[in-house]
């Protein structure tokens, strides 16, 4: 993926963005039965700790746009992690391979899938700079999907937004189970998700009692948020700029709320 090349070149090097103080590394961790390299992004000149948001890629894999993410949310002042969810870092730009590595974690084997985030999740709250109290994560179309299972699991964590994430499971929302508050940030137009499993989506976190919000962005389809969408020419996958920003501005009205 070439999303912004240009503009992360300087900030993939450790402490040498313009403002002089983002540091971003990779972090080699455990993730259920993978070896997993994550990417960490901070402001080092920041003292303390804050809170830290785990992100999970798109079903391309550790490429530059959960990167990208990561180092937005810590211009933000949080500590973000994107999450290895393939292993060693693994990344495509074919969209047979990439449905087959998500198909057999979304739709096979979602214990490991569970684990492999889990684990992503753990390394966050390890770090020296992470307030462990409050953490939260945020999602991208199969990435999505895996934040929301991480919710549905009960994971100690303040919140997770998804977007344009998958919305069925296997394993629904329990009552009492469910610790995170959602933001799930939906295009109108996405066909990707049928009306039948939105609605099912939200009855089963009314039934869980989960805080929840979902939000639905008019012209936009599956994989709004990324400028590098189209570029696949994919049916029912685009970019769209103002759901793009739009949702990004409910994302960080949600984090306000949640960390607060």
């Amino acid at each position: 993926m070439k999303f912004a090349l240009l503009a992360l070149a300087a900030a993939m090097i450790s402490g040498s963005t313009a403002r002089g103080a983002i540091h971003t590394e990779t972090v080699k961790y455990k993730a259920g039965t993978i070896q997993a390299e994550g990417f960490l992004a901070y402001d080092d000149s920041k003292p303390g700790k804050r809170p830290g948001i785990v992100v999970v890629p798109e079903w391309w894999g550790m490429t530059d746009y959960p990167k990208h993410r990561a180092q937005q949310l810590a211009e933000l002042g949080y500590v973000a992690f994107a999450a290895d969810m393939y292993g060693n870092g693994m990344t495509t730009d074919d969209p047979n391979q990439a449905g087959q590595w998500s198909g057999a974690l979304r739709n096979g084997d979602r214990k490991e899938l569970r684990a492999r985030v889990m684990a992503a999740l753990n390394q966050l709250k390890s770090n020296p700079h992470v307030d462990a109290n409050k953490t939260a994560a945020i999602g991208y179309c199969f990435g999505g999907t895996t934040v929301l299972e991480l919710a549905r699991m009960g994971a100690d964590v303040r919140g997770v937004v998804s977007f344009h994430g998958g919305l069925s499971t296997q394993s629904p929302a329990q009552p009492g189970m469910v610790k995170a508050k959602v933001l799930a940030c939906h295009g109108a137009d996405d066909k990707f998700e049928s009306p039948e499993e939105v609605a099912a989506f939200q009855d089963e976190l009314r039934k869980a009692k989960v805080d929840w919000q979902f939000n639905i962005y008019c012209n936009a389809v599956h994989a709004f948020t990324n400028p590098d969408a189209d570029r696949h020419h994919i049916p029912g996958i685009a970019y769209n700029k103002e759901a793009d920003e739009r949702s990004w501005r409910a994302m960080q009205d949600f984090l306000n709320e949640i960390f607060r």
